[in-house]
């Protein structure tokens, strides 16, 4: 999630054992906390592009690391300003776990994935029912949350964490109607599908992505899940054939290493670019969720030597026109 819900949320929960007089000062501790599992995206490469994807989302993330991550924000914050305002030890680590610990979860609800439970497995968990930025889900609590901190009021963050829960619940309510309305696309095809998700566009949770796949296809469609859906056909990619697309790659090389490497990160959902020559792609996201233009993907180099890495490249080709179609799409 971007950096204000997860703050937000963060605050949220750390509100709810605080008092009058702790209220303020356990926002604050919430909210900072809440956001620090995201500082692992400082652990990069100039050599190697891919080691951030790894790390991001990893051990920071995990459940197990939940009272570390605790215990490193309370000694960071306590002696910065929360014994100054009065606060404990044991209350700071107290408010700053509570934050801490929403991050991993609230990010597992997105399509990203998260190794929510490193060591103990590197599977990157994703319950797709929210999007990574959703200003219906983040705005209301910012608002609740400054209301309870000012008039040191809990009845505003109860209604907070209240609609933290409500949104999720919707958001897997919308998830499960949008593979219903995913499986029937499939039948009206006479596919019988491999697998098939559902994944919330971008900022709200009516206009769902629809993947499914066959033996040697992925197949990509939008539906809008209201009082009355509507489909928004889309296309078929070939599944990735790196032996097919690459014949002359050696696989003992460094670019084979990485191809899996982001075939484990975007959870296998790889295409070749019909736009860029040597380019992989991730099919997971993009900017209107009835197309295949992956937001991110790699590059191979045909003269790169053994050792050398994949190029990372993000797709940048964001224009008011693709805006104004996905509005239209969650309006219409």
């Amino acid at each position: 999630m971007d950096p204000l819900t997860q703050g937000v949320v963060g605050a949220t929960v750390s509100q709810q054992p605080a008092n009058k007089k702790t209220i303020l000062i356990a926002t604050f501790l919430g909210f900072f906390s809440g956001l620090a599992p995201d500082l692992d995206i400082f652990i990069r490469s100039t050599n190697d592009p891919l080691l951030t994807l790894e790390f991001h989302r990893q051990f920071t993330h995990s459940l197990i690391f939940i009272p570390v991550g605790g215990l490193i924000c309370t000694i960071l914050f306590y002696y910065l300003f929360a014994k100054r305002k009065g606060m404990t030890f044991k209350k700071t680590y107290i408010y700053s776990t509570l934050g801490y610990g929403t991050h991993g979860l609230l990010d597992s609800c997105t399509s990203y994935g998260t190794q929510l439970l490193w060591p103990f497995s590197d599977n990157r968990i994703s319950w797709n029912t929210i999007s990574i930025i959703d200003p219906l889900f983040t705005l209301p609590i910012l608002v609740l949350i400054i209301f309870a901190a000012v008039k040191k009021n809990k009845i505003f963050s109860r209604l907070a964490l209240g609609w933290i829960i409500f949104y999720c619940i919707f958001g897997l309510v919308q998830k499960e109607r949008a593979k219903e309305i995913g499986k029937q696309i499939a039948a009206s095809r006479g596919h019988e599908p491999i697998e098939i998700v559902a994944k919330p566009s971008l900022a709200n949770l009516f206009v769902w992505k629809i993947i499914y796949s066959t033996k040697r296809n992925y197949y990509v469609d939008a539906v809008k899940v209201g009082i009355n859906s509507k489909i928004y056909e889309g296309s078929k990619v070939r599944k990735l054939n790196v032996r097919e697309s690459f014949p002359w790659l050696d696989y003992s090389s460094q670019q084979a290493k990485d191809i899996e490497r982001f075939r484990w990160f975007s959870g296998g959902y790889l295409a070749l670019s019909k736009k860029h020559q040597n380019r992989i792609i991730d099919i997971r996201y993009s900017m209107l969720p009835n197309e295949i233009n992956g937001l991110w993907g790699i590059e191979l180099n045909k003269k790169a030597d053994n050792a050398s890495h994949i190029k990372y490249v993000f797709n940048r080709e964001r224009n008011s026109e693709t805006i104004n179609k996905l509005w239209k799409m969650i309006i219409d």
